[in-house]
């Protein structure tokens, strides 16, 4: 399952940061982030909680990018 959120991010570097940063976080399975838009769409493992792992792709996204913001 696909979904896309809102973003908040400065730069495109900032965003290609929070898309590396995503991928990596268990549960997802692809993530794009488009900067123009301030937008970014993840696909989801098969089974995994989207809300949980939306929480850990913030908590990810902040470590690289400490003044990004996700909307959930």
């Amino acid at each position: 399952m696909k979904k896309t959120y809102g973003i908040e991010v400065d730069c495109a570097n900032c965003a290609n940061k929070m898309e590396s940063a995503a991928q990596k976080t268990a549960g997802v399975k692809s993530c794009s982030v488009n900067f123009m838009m301030q937008r970014m769409t993840v696909e989801f493992e098969d089974g995994a909680d989207r809300s949980s792992v939306m929480e850990n792709v913030r908590h990810n996204c902040k470590r690289v990018e400490s003044d990004c913001e996700i909307f959930i």
